[in-house]
């Protein structure tokens, strides 16, 4: 976090001419800010079996990086994570507990590149979608996968590119619109519009695509061929309950499940939503 608050004040203090301000929006946007475990969370650690896996760092740092997979449980049913921006796999503590109170569940987390404990200084959805592949090739296509955030974005993405789909997705929250949260995010520092633009430009050489690539309906081309359950707030300001709701009315196969007591980053915990996604797994 103290990286990132350097990076906004650095940002603040430049001119929009400046040749240095490019680079510091690449770091406010793909900089994921990383806060230490919690006690509770480093002793559900220490029950976990733990492996590294690698990932593909095409774009930034351009080598293979290490990142931390966690596994609790023995059962058949193999449960899949993939936690938010700025988040890591111990964020889900409260969902772990809940998952394991069911005989017949595995549940796998992990940080990704970039992020938590993961090796990587920048991250990018494709980081996400990387570890979730290795991930697979080790264990197979999971029973369930639940992502919170940009992990329900990452999920998505996975099931677009591989076209092998698990019995049940849960998105919790999913950031629908990419281009919508970078704007946010360069809007909220006060940054001109040509600014943003050339970012914008910028990324889209980067990773050779429209940056309208990364929209969900975008990436939606399996309705039908899995169930999915969505869950959302409707007093989130990271994932816009207007973006959530256009999605759901485009896709009506998809079950939505609507709250209004929580938050983005506190859905995860929130016990109403818990209880449901476990009763889901109890009958799926």
């Amino acid at each position: 976090m103290k990286h990132l608050k350097q990076v906004i004040q650095s940002i603040k203090q430049q001119d929009e001419s400046s040749s240095e301000l490019q680079q510091l929006i690449w770091e406010l946007i793909c900089y994921s800010p990383k806060m230490p475990l919690r006690q509770h969370q480093q002793q559900l650690i220490n029950l976990s079996e733990q492996i590294l896996l690698k990932a593909d760092d095409t774009y930034f740092s351009k080598k293979k990086l290490n990142f931390p997979c966690f596994i609790w449980g023995e059962g058949i049913k193999i449960v899949l994570l993939v936690h938010g921006w700025g988040s890591k796999a111990l964020d889900f503590y409260d969902l772990i507990q809940g998952l394991l109170s069911l005989p017949d569940v595995k549940v796998i987390a992990f940080d990704a590149p970039g992020n938590g404990s993961a090796e990587g200084h920048l991250s990018n959805l494709f980081l996400f979608v990387d570890a979730i592949k290795e991930i697979e090739k080790l264990y197979g296509v999971p029973h369930a996968i639940i992502g919170h955030s940009l992990g329900g974005m990452a999920a998505v993405r996975v099931l677009h590119e591989t076209r092998v789909y698990p019995e049940l997705l849960i998105t919790i929250a999913p950031l629908i619109n990419l281009k919508d949260n970078f704007k946010g995010s360069m809007d909220n520092l006060g940054l001109s519009d040509e600014s943003q633009q050339l970012f914008l430009d910028d990324f889209e050489t980067l990773y050779q695509q429209s940056i309208n690539n990364f929209h969900v309906p975008e990436m939606y081309d399996f309705a039908g061929s899995i169930k999915h359950m969505l869950i959302y707030e409707q007093n989130d300001t990271v994932s816009p309950i207007t973006d959530i709701e256009e999605f759901l009315h485009q896709y009506p196969e998809v079950i939505p499940v609507k709250n209004e007591h929580t938050s983005h980053a506190k859905i995860i915990s929130d016990a109403e939503v818990i209880s449901n996604i476990v009763q889901q797994l109890k009958v799926h």
